[in-house]
């Protein structure tokens, strides 16, 4: 079964936003579970992607995504009405959604994304939603309206103070945990981000959430390059996660698996880059 393209543009540089046709998965999925992708099954990566909204009425689901090696390259060149071979999902535990009190959601860059779903689950649910927004600079940041409608606070920090308030998203995070009770923190971006995000929340000892995106193939628990080690015990993202304890996650031993890739996935995008500025086949 193929999966038309029925909506796409560019939100920022290299970051796009697509709807995709997936009654299947759209009647299914629910907030933090995600999909894996394949373009053409011949040739393309597998590319795992958080569902970042669901339209069930359209059969329909949203993806955002970044272009950062070949296949999100080619992906984000696809245009209305192209189709994708597979769309494998919903993959995932969904997000443990309840009336918590105040929930402090916070993202990153693209992280972003996957966070709209979680937050707005956490609003529907009777939660009070601070929203920390933080991107390099203005020109970075997505889904601010989004965010904006169904949050009781929105804040926003640039690295560069080009837009919002000159910060990394731990310092309105920190201010927020010192100035009223927080029943739970949501942190989705940078796996940095994330590790100093869950600092701040139990230095104040408050529950913290985290969606991880590692490197993974199969979206089963079949291959093992997604594992983790969370509260000193191997976890699979794909079918443990994504999401997990933030205070219990070893982000420095995550980080140094997710570099084993980059050097080759940076190269493979160049390439293609290049074969495109001189018009030869992809």
């Amino acid at each position: 079964m193929s999966h038309k393209i029925l909506s796409k543009k560019e939100l920022c540089k290299d970051v796009y936003i697509a709807d995709i046709e997936a009654p299947l998965v759209a009647a299914a999925a629910k907030p933090g579970q995600f999909v894996i992708i394949c373009l053409q099954t011949t040739y393309s990566e597998r590319i795992p992607l958080t569902i970042a909204g669901t339209d069930e009425k359209n059969g329909s689901i949203r993806l955002i995504w970044q272009a950062v090696g070949k296949s999100t390259a080619e992906f984000g060149h696809l245009k209305v009405g192209d189709e994708l071979e597979n769309v494998l999902g919903p993959l995932g535990k969904p997000t443990h959604i309840e009336n918590f009190g105040t929930v402090v959601c916070v993202g990153g860059g693209i992280g972003n994304a996957p966070l709209l779903p979680i937050a707005k689950g956490m609003k529907q649910a009777g939660n009070k939603v601070i929203s920390i927004l933080g991107a390099r600079n203005k020109s970075l940041l997505i889904l601010e309206d989004d965010f904006k409608a169904i949050s009781d606070e929105l804040i926003i920090v640039t690295d560069d103070g080009s837009y919002g308030r000159k910060a990394v998203v731990t310092v309105p995070l920190d201010e927020i945990c010192q100035s009223q009770k927080v029943d739970m923190v949501v942190a989705i971006g940078p796996a940095i981000m994330m590790k100093f995000a869950s600092q701040t929340a139990v230095k104040h000892n408050i529950p913290v959430v985290v969606s991880l995106n590692t490197i993974m193939i199969d979206g089963t628990g079949m291959c093992g390059g997604c594992r983790v080690e969370v509260g000193g015990q191997t976890k699979f993202v794909c079918v443990d996660g994504p999401e997990f304890d933030g205070s219990k996650v070893n982000f420095d031993l995550m980080m140094k698996r997710m570099q084993a890739y980059k050097k080759q996935e940076q190269q493979a995008l160049e390439e293609y880059k290049h074969k495109c500025k001189i018009g030869l086949d992809k």
